[in-house]
């Protein structure tokens, strides 16, 4: 033992060698082991010695960080199999013209926005992929997902641009999406929106972090329908390209699990590491690639590393010792993107002479070539190397971590700035460099002037793109909406009970499953239906599906359930129908976007029910189901226990009064509050003839109540009203009667108003009582209605006269959204249930919150 060293810190410090000898020993054996018998061998041997060590309890485990390098070493590398010359031209041409699409839109206006430097930084990466791995959908393939970092839009217009796919008017109006069809082109959004640009965008990624959970659900419900044998997607792959920054975001990181536990190696994500966000660094103490691959690593992904460019090969050949990874070790972000916006002569001095062994290395080497130094992710061989290795590996998702340069090549002007998220202006001199870096073929005037640049037709360029493409099956980003129209049942055939409830007890919610488990059986709709749960399903009466069509498990069930002999056994199955999600309402609406989009995704039409509690809905995942919006989604959202007073003793985390209020700011979402079954199963109904038969790009938001009362039958003819919105329930009338009112009511509170409405009929009034299944509907249709003619809400209204009292389980801006079309001889007044929610009975409650019967009579 060395007597320099005192005992304690032996104990303590596992760093410190006390016998390099015996320490050389083991490296040679090791090495000899790798040498003699492979690396396979040499992991069974660690393998073995970790769980040695594991079993003694000596308080070690592996580090799960490997050196600041590329995973893949120069001889694994593939031969790259493109012209790699070409390539590079072309994705100098695209950088060109994104950058003058974004420049020229806010010369003319200032406040447009718009960026240039993170497409800068992922060109190539976008452009490997387009080249050599985007598989487009034709009639021999489906094609594969890709989900584009927003932020660099424009580079994807850019392509799409020589593609033939837009015209330089078109690019001339990016983000003036209202005047460029007044001036005979197409405005290109701002980020990827499939709703504004339906036959191009086929995923919203404009909201960090949507983008990469969608992207692991998507995946997912690819092998979902593959192992429902309703389409195979074996041979099909998604991509995501998303940034660091991102990363930050929970939805990007909340499902990386699930992938790994699904064993989804269909699925690729290239982070974009240029280490920059929109303020400043992302770790500018610390190394984001480093964080990132731990996680990943830990998650249970393959991690892939995509650091240094092939220049920087022989730099690691020469390094015999180790001087550029130690380097790298201990050189943090902040300082990184230090070095990227400084030029060779900086670098030289102060990275390569921060040792002699580093400034040996940079001996020989001009500035300019220090300066020309690329980092992984704009090296198109490095970058095909790792593409090449991600789409080849099976068993687990894989992420490459792509090391690049925000605003790469925009020199003074951007390169590796704070300020670089921003920049939207270059002046001439800034302009010309870029030209000159990239070496456009563009004069002074072209580039000073911001002329867009595309090849001759003929060109070995364009003809290489154009059969790069046509060898992938086309051209992407594109969406097509073309699928089969599904036959659905009549009515009668699976909600006569509702129709004809006669006064049965029941809730809304035991009537939406009973329904369900009948469509469930249908021969040709059935299999198409998509159940999904976030683990309540027993909460909602739905466990009698769990035998009836199971539970989908990638898997199958390798255990036997506790409850295995119970008619409602927990069931799980490779084929299973309902997707339960487990306490993740992110998962879950992801699951439903995935399923509620497949029309278009895959060109199979299914019609997922995603049932929750309905304050985790809108007010927790609210952002997910906009996008779905914007996604075009055809589907049915069920918000149950709703209600502020229905729910009862749950209080207020969970006492929902506002979902109906954001479900009304969504255009294509249509919002429901049903009272009775028999209302419910017309909306149903309805719904799938608009989703599946008639194929319009509409969802529908129902709430279901958790509580039981009397089921009125249908009322025979209200079918069309109670689809405007609202119809007349119940009249009652006294000849003798002085005083006319109106009661109003939806959902569980619409039994309140019927209770009213008989208190106030025997004081003699005389009384009509509208159900009302849609206020936001109502509110619609106020508003579009044209040329004079009167909206629904007051054509039904103007057939009485007196006051109008308008009652829900929600917060009073929602009866208050149709009073601009009430009679203005009517005096209208709502009530609702404003405020936070209680734990308490539900007659309490209604009383507190003021929407009893009693309640309702007192402000007539």
């Amino acid at each position: 033992m060395n007597a320099s060293i005192p005992p304690h810190l032996l104990q303590n410090n596992s760093s410190i060698d006390i016998d390099p000898l015996e320490t050389q020993e083991w490296r040679e054996a090791f090495l000899s082991l790798v040498q003699s018998q492979g690396p396979q061998r040499a992991q069974f041997v660690l393998d073995a010695l970790t769980q040695m060590a594991m079993k003694h309890q000596i308080g070690w485990q592996p580090n799960t960080g490997t050196p600041y390098v590329n995973s893949i070493s120069v001889d694994k590398q593939p031969v790259f199999p493109g012209d790699l010359a070409i390539e590079e031209k072309l994705a100098a041409i695209m950088r060109w013209n994104a950058l003058v699409m974004v420049v020229r839109a806010n010369q003319a206006y200032g406040e447009l926005g718009g960026h240039i430097a993170s497409y800068a930084s992922a060109a190539d990466l976008f452009e490997t992929g387009f080249h050599h791995f985007f598989k487009a959908r034709d009639q021999q393939q489906l094609g594969d997902l890709v989900f584009f970092q927003p932020h660099s839009a424009p580079g994807v217009y850019a392509r799409a641009y020589l593609e033939g796919r837009l015209t330089e008017q078109d690019l001339l109006h990016y983000r003036q999406e209202i005047q460029g069809p007044k001036n005979g082109a197409r405005g290109l959004s701002s980020y990827p929106h499939p709703y504004l640009m339906p036959d191009f965008w086929q995923f919203p990624t404009g909201s960090m972090g949507i983008g990469p959970i969608s992207s692991i659900y998507q995946a997912r419900f690819m092998r979902y329908l593959t192992h429902r044998q309703l389409i195979d997607c074996t041979s099909r792959k998604v991509w995501g390209v998303f940034g660091d920054g991102e990363m930050d975001e929970p939805e990007s990181m909340s499902a990386l699990t699930l992938a790994a536990r699904e064993g989804l190696d269909n699925l690729v994500w290239v982070v974009n590491c240029n280490l920059q966000r929109l303020d400043g660094p992302v770790r500018g103490n610390g190394r984001i690639i480093d964080e990132l691959e731990k996680l990943f690593l830990g998650a249970g992904w393959r991690v892939i590393k995509l650091i240094w460019g092939s220049d920087w090969d022989g730099l690691f050949a020469r390094d015999a010792h180790d001087a550029l990874v130690n380097a790298f070790a201990n050189t943090v972000d902040g300082q990184m993107q230090t070095f990227a916006a400084k030029d060779g002569q900086y670098n030289r001095e102060h990275f390569f002479g921060q040792n002699p062994q580093l400034a040996q290395l940079a001996q020989g080497m001009t500035d300019e070539q220090i300066d020309r130094l690329k980092r992984g992710g704009h090296d198109l061989v490095k970058i095909h190397a790792a593409y090449a290795a991600a789409n080849a590996h099976t068993g687990q998702p894989v992420v490459i971590l792509a090391h690049t340069k925000k605003g790469y090549g925009m020199g003074s002007a951007g390169q590796g700035k704070m300020t670089t998220h921003s920049q939207k202006k270059l002046d001439d001199k800034d302009l010309l460099e870029f030209r000159n870096r990239f070496n456009l073929p563009l004069s002074d005037e072209q580039a000073t002037t911001l002329s867009f640049y595309k090849p001759d037709a003929n060109s070995a360029e364009m003809q290489y793109l154009h059969a790069r493409r046509q060898a992938l099956g086309g051209y992407l980003p594109k969406r097509d909406s073309t699928c089969d129209i599904v036959e659905i049942p009549a009515i009668d055939a699976y909600a006569q009970f509702a129709l004809k409830a006669d006064n049965k007890e029941m809730s809304t919610t035991m009537a939406f499953v009973r329904m369900l488990g009948n469509l469930l059986k249908h021969p040709s709709l059935g299999p198409r239906i998509v159940p999904i749960v976030a683990d309540e399903a027993r909460t909602f009466g739905m466990a009698n599906l769990f035998k009836q069509v199971g539970i989908y498990s990638s898997v199958g069930q390798q255990y036997a359930p506790e409850d295995i002999g119970s008619v409602l056994s927990y069931r799980e199955a490779l084929d299973g129908q309902i997707l339960e999600e487990g306490i993740s309402e992110a998962g879950a609406i992801a699951s439903w976007t995935a399923a509620a989009t497949s029309y278009s995704v895959h060109g199979l039409a299914m019609l997922p029910f995603y049932i929750y509690y309905s304050m985790f809905g809108f007010q927790r995942v609210g952002d997910q189901i906009w996008a779905a919006a914007d996604q075009r989604a055809r589907g049915f959202l069920l918000g149950a226990t709703s209600g502020r007073t229905t729910l009862a003793g749950e209080g207020l985390q969970h006492q929902d009064g506002s979902s109906h209020l954001v479900a009304s700011t969504i255009p294509n979402c249509k919002a429901w509050d049903p009272a009775f079954a028999g209302e419910l199963a017309v909306i149903v109904q309805h719904g799938m003839q608009e989703m599946l038969q008639d194929q319009h790009d509409v969802f529908y938001y129902i709430t279901l109540m958790n509580e039981n009362y009397p089921q009125l039958d249908l009322p025979d003819g209200v079918e069309k009203d109670l689809l405007k919105g609202a119809y007349q329930l119940k009249e009652y009338t006294n000849n003798k009667a002085k005083e006319y009112v109106t009661l109003m009511g939806s959902g569980a509170i619409l039994t309140e108003a019927i209770k009213a409405a008989e208190i106030l009929f025997n004081k003699g009034y005389s009384v009509d009582v509208i159900s009302v299944t849609s206020w936001s509907q109502l509110a619609r249709n106020g508003h579009d209605a044209k040329d004079g003619a009167l909206p629904w809400i007051t054509q039904l209204l103007s057939k009485n006269k007196g006051a109008v009292i308008a009652v829900s389980d929600y917060v009073r801006a929602v009866p208050e959204s149709i009073r601009a079309f009430v009679p203005k001889d009517r005096n209208f007044k709502t009530l609702g249930t404003d405020g936070f929610g209680r734990s308490d009975t539900r007659a309490t409650l209604r009383e507190w919150f003021g929407v009893d019967a009693e309640s309702i009579v007192g402000v007539v």
